[in-house]
């Protein structure tokens, strides 16, 4: 073994570059193919014929990529997860999906477990960052990409959430006079505090402030849009827009609003994010921001690839672009 790994700085010594190079090149990484071309002369000319053994040791590549979610049962998240498949395809990498259904125990030990079990890279999508979260990022030994939100000194791949929630906001409040807001959480971090400080700011910028009453927090699903539309609407009865966290939300809402014999968009206009099939199934169709959720994965799997293939991987901070698409539910 010894002679083995002399061999290799021989090599190195004589290629002119350095012996991690000659290890990526020995083991099919990424190399520039100006060195690539040296170290191939010079293992010609000497007649160097690897261990496979001991490259395999030395490598130490499983060709997985763990791949965490908060749940599975997620449009969005299907199409993020579609993304980084495809590209973790093209380069002959293999997916491991762990589904936390929104656990935040379930996610630190999928995060123990990958690294224990020593998977190549690990993109993490999560909603909820606690100081145990970030504790075993800050110390993770192996590549790590967090998809879905921004966080200091990590490749991420996040959405443009304030700016997406200040636009659709200030397109709202230019045809509503009481314009209120169903949010999810604020401990998640990007539909929970990115969508509400992008509402506020787009009050602040017509001059008012949004009141409290105007705001009920509800859960990622149907049900709960019911549920905060009918506080709402008893709360402030002349309410005439209401913006919601998620295209669910905003669904659960529409089917209370209609039912109380209100009419959309004449009388109440609606507006989701996400762009998911459900917003154009309800009836109106409803108007919601649209993120480009599988370029998303995409460019969460490039940086894996990134941060795994090139001779000196740089962190990189991914902002996504967004669009509102514009339906039946605010128009008039």
């Amino acid at each position: 073994m010894e002679r083995q790994e002399m061999t290799i700085n021989e090599i190195a010594a004589l290629a002119g570059v350095s012996r991690a190079t000659v290890s990526r090149y020995l083991n099919n990484g990424y190399v520039s193919e100006e060195k690539r071309e040296k170290i191939r002369k010079v293992i010609e000319e000497t007649g160097y014929q690897p261990s496979s053994q001991a490259q395999t040791l030395r490598s130490r590549k499983t060709k997985l990529i763990g791949v965490i979610i908060p749940k599975i049962n997620s449009h969005t998240i299907s199409r993020m997860v579609g993304g980084i498949s495809r590209v973790l395809a093209e380069n002959n990498y293999q997916l491991l999906l762990a589904n936390t259904e929104n656990n935040e125990d379930e996610e630190l030990k999928y995060l123990k477990l990958f690294q224990k079990n020593r998977v190549d890279g690990v993109i993490l999508s999560g909603t909820i960052f606690t100081k145990r979260h970030i504790q075993i990022i800050q110390d993770y030994q192996v590549p790590m990409v967090i998809l879905g939100q921004k966080l200091s000194g990590q490749s991420c791949v996040y959405q443009d959430d304030f700016h997406a929630a200040k636009a659709i906001a200030g397109l709202l409040l230019k045809k509503c006079r009481c314009l209120c807001y169903i949010r999810v959480t604020k401990k998640d971090a990007a539909a929970g505090r990115g969508r509400q400080e992008g509402v506020e700011a787009a009050f602040r910028e017509m001059g008012m402030e949004l009141d409290e009453d105007r705001v009920q927090e509800g859960a990622f699903n149907v049900e709960a849009g019911i549920s905060a539309a009918q506080k709402l609407l008893e709360r402030c009865p002349a309410m005439d827009g209401l913006l919601c966290a998620t295209d669910e939300l905003a669904v659960g809402a529409i089917l209370y609003l209609k039912a109380q014999g209100k009419k959309i968009p004449q009388e109440i206009r609606v507006a989701g994010f996400g762009d998911t099939p459900i917003a154009q199934i309800v009836e109106p169709n409803l108007t919601s921001v649209h993120y480009y959720y599988k370029t998303s994965g995409e460019e969460a799997a490039q940086l894996m690839m990134n941060l795994l293939e090139t001779e000196k991987p740089v962190h990189k901070e991914v902002k996504m672009s967004f669009e509102i698409v514009s339906r039946e539910s605010s128009r008039g």
